[in-house]
């Protein structure tokens, strides 16, 4: 074994008191900037945000649904997890859930506020995965459906269903859990294996399952509605 010199062991110790300097300037310099933003308001986080409200809890995965009425302004709030957004509806009406999702925010966090201008009710479904995701996609795909999904990446997984009156999915289960989200008008039965039946009525209503939970979904309606399942990846 080498054993360093006091001169080698006093470039060294120099080296390293520089670079942690360096870091910590250059986190001061951004702790700085974002309290400049924010200045005299108050910073929470998204978990803690009132109109972000969270809704079920399991794990490592949180359901909020988020409402934001016309002409109010949330909170500053740090997103530091991967989050799945379904759009109920914005300020000009409905959105009849399209999907998107931000990873970025597991890696580099944000803290930003949501306002709208209304004149109706800004509403998200958001699913916030603070796991460390899977990078192997098609690892853990659910069984029964027949369609691909519509998002899928390392923190979430995504389907778009759309179903007549009377129309039936197949038996679905799902390795990982996973919500039912209603996305337009109708009424839907959410049947499990065990024969208990949750109803959806409305847009933004939802049914949680839990990982290898089976479940069916049914048209209960008279006309032609969609809902959206979204999973939580592990």
């Amino acid at each position: 074994m080498r054993i360093a010199g006091p001169r080698t062991l006093h470039y060294w110790l120099l080296s390293f008191t520089v670079v942690l300097l360096l870091f910590s300037g250059a986190l001061s310099i951004s702790t700085s900037a974002q309290e400049d933003q924010f200045a005299g308001e108050r910073v929470v986080h998204l978990l803690q945000e009132p109109r972000h409200r969270t809704v079920h809890h399991e794990g490592d995965l949180y359901l909020l649904d988020v409402q934001v009425n016309a002409g109010d302004v949330s909170f500053p709030h740090i997103h530091d997890q991967a989050i799945f957004l379904t759009s109920i509806s914005r300020g000009d009406g409905p959105r009849d859930g399209g999907v998107s999702s931000i990873i970025e925010y597991a890696t580099e966090a944000l803290t930003h506020k949501v306002s709208n201008d209304g004149p109706g009710l800004l509403r998200i479904i958001a699913l916030v995965n603070d796991g460390p995701g899977n990078a192997n996609l098609t690892a853990d795909r659910p069984t029964g459906l027949q369609s691909e999904p519509q998002l899928e990446d390392a923190w979430f997984r995504s389907y778009r269903i759309d179903l007549e009156p009377g129309e039936e999915t197949s038996i679905l289960t799902h390795s990982l859990p996973s919500v039912v989200v209603q996305v337009t008008e109708g009424i839907f039965h959410v049947t499990r294996s065990d024969g208990i039946t949750s109803e959806l009525s409305a847009r933004a209503e939802w049914v949680w399952s839990s990982a290898n939970e089976s479940y069916s979904v049914r048209n209960v309606g008279d006309i032609a509605s969609t809902i959206v399942i979204n999973e939580g990846r592990r």
